[in-house]
C-alpha cells in the first residue's frame, strides 16, 4: 500500500463512520464529514495533505498524488 491509497482509505472510512454516527447518534457528526471533504478539497488545490505526511513518516511508500 502506498500513501495515496492509505489517504483515500482513511478518508472513505472516516466519512462512512461519520455518516453512520450521524444516523444513529447525532446529526452533529456530519461536521466530521464536512471536515474530511474540506481537507480533500484543500489537498487537491495545494497538493499537500496532513494525513499523507503522517503516513510517509510511518514508512509508507510515496505515491504520485501527494508530495
Amino acid at each position: 500500500m502506498n500513501v495515496d491509497r492509505a489517504v483515500l482509505s482513511l478518508a472513505g472510512t472516516v466519512i462512512l463512520v461519520s455518516v453512520l454516527l450521524s444516523a444513529f447518534v447525532s446529526t452533529w457528526w456530519l461536521l466530521l464529514t464536512a471536515f474530511v471533504g474540506l481537507n480533500l478539497l484543500q489537498s487537491a488545490v495545494t497538493g499537500v495533505c496532513p494525513a499523507a505526511i503522517v503516513f510517509r513518516r510511518l514508512g509508507l511508500q510515496s505515491g504520485c498524488a501527494f508530495r
